[in-house]
C-alpha cells in the first residue's frame, strides 16, 4: 500500500482545452494522488474524479497570493507566464499542501499512465526533486520533497526576483532555453542562460550535496504513435511502460470539438495524428 501522499497543483487561465476531458480521466485512474487546479473557468457542474478538486481563481488572485508569500509584487499577466512560477508553487499554496509529503506542478495537456509505477514510495524515499527526463528539469511533471527547503528551493536562483518580477517568460521552471545545451549533456556551469534556470539550481545543488535530485526519462512526447492507454496504463510500442504523454507538440496537429462533458472509454490508442477508440479500429 502507498503511503507517500502527493498533490499536483495546476494553474490554468483561459479556456479549458478539448484534451482536458482526457486529462481528468487519466487522473481518475490515479486515484492515490490528488490534483488542486486553480482556474478563471471553473465550472460547478462539470464532474471531476474524486482526487481531483478545482478551485475558482484568477492572475489577479494569484498575484496577491504570492505577493502575501513572498514580499513583493509579481509581473503575472498571463496563464503562460504563470510556468514560471510553478518552482514557487509550494510556497503560493502552502496552505493546501500541508498533509502530504511531496507537491508538484505538472500540464494538462498530458495523458498519466500509472504515475505509482514510476513514483514508487522506494524512489520518494531516496530522493527530494524528481523529474520526468534525464536530462533537465521538466515542466509538464515535477515533484518536490514536502519541506521549507524544497517549497524555498526557487530562492536558491540568484535571478528568481527578476524572473518574478519581469512579464518575459524564461522557462525558469526549466531551462531558459537552454533545451539542446541540456539534453547534450553538456556540464550546468558551461551553459550560460540569461537566467539561472531551475535545472542550473538543482544540478548545482545536486553535485553540492545539498540535495538529492532524479532525472530520468519516463515520458513520451513529439509524434511517436503506437500508444495504448488501457484503464490507467500507458503502453508505448506493446513494450514499454510509460509515465506520460505530453501533448505539446501533438494537439498543434489534432484536436477535437471541445466537449468538456465529452466521456472518455477505459481504452485507446494515440496514433502519430489521431486519438483512436477501440470501436473505430
Amino acid at each position: 500500500m502507498n503511503v507517500t501522499s502527493i498533490i499536483f497543483l495546476i494553474y490554468w487561465s483561459g479556456n479549458l482545452p478539448w484534451y482536458f476531458p482526457y486529462f481528468l480521466h487519466s487522473c481518475r485512474f490515479n486515484p492515490t494522488i490528488d490534483f488542486l487546479i486553480f482556474t478563471d473557468n471553473y465550472d460547478p457542474n462539470l464532474e471531476v474524479p474524486q482526487n481531483v478538486k478545482i478551485v475558482s481563481s484568477s492572475i489577479d488572485r494569484f498575484k496577491t497570493d504570492a505577493y502575501k508569500k513572498m514580499g513583493f509584487e509579481i509581473a503575472a499577466e498571463s496563464g503562460y507566464k504563470l510556468c514560471d512560477f510553478k518552482p514557487a508553487y509550494g510556497l503560493i499554496f502552502s496552505d493546501y499542501i500541508k498533509d502530504y509529503n511531496f507537491w508538484g506542478y505538472c500540464d494538462i495537456d498530458v495523458i498519466f499512465g500509472n504515475i505509482r509505477s514510476f513514483m514508487t514510495d522506494e524512489l520518494l524515499n531516496e530522493y527530494d526533486v524528481i523529474s520526468a527526463r534525464h536530462d533537465y528539469l521538466t515542466g509538464c511533471f515535477a515533484l518536490y520533497r514536502n519541506n521549507k527547503y524544497m517549497r524555498e528551493l526557487f530562492k536558491q536562483s540568484k535571478d528568481y526576483r527578476k524572473v518574478f518580477t519581469d512579464p518575459r517568460n524564461f522557462f525558469f521552471d526549466e531551462t531558459n532555453f537552454a533545451f539542446d545545451e541540456f539534453a547534450k549533456g553538456l556540464h550546468y556551469s558551461q551553459i550560460k542562460t540569461d537566467v539561472e534556470s531551475m535545472t542550473h539550481v538543482v544540478r548545482r545543488l545536486q553535485e553540492e550535496n545539498k540535495l538529492k535530485a532524479y532525472f530520468e526519462f519516463q515520458i513520451v512526447e513529439g509524434f511517436a504513435g503506437n500508444m495504448l492507454w488501457k484503464k490507467g496504463s500507458l503502453i508505448y510500442r506493446k513494450e514499454f511502460e510509460a509515465l506520460l504523454y505530453h501533448l505539446v507538440r501533438f494537439k498543434r496537429k489534432y484536436s477535437e470539438p471541445i466537449d468538456l462533458y465529452q466521456k472518455i472509454p477505459d481504452e485507446f490508442r494515440i496514433g502519430k495524428k489521431k486519438i483512436y477508440y477501440k470501436k473505430k479500429l
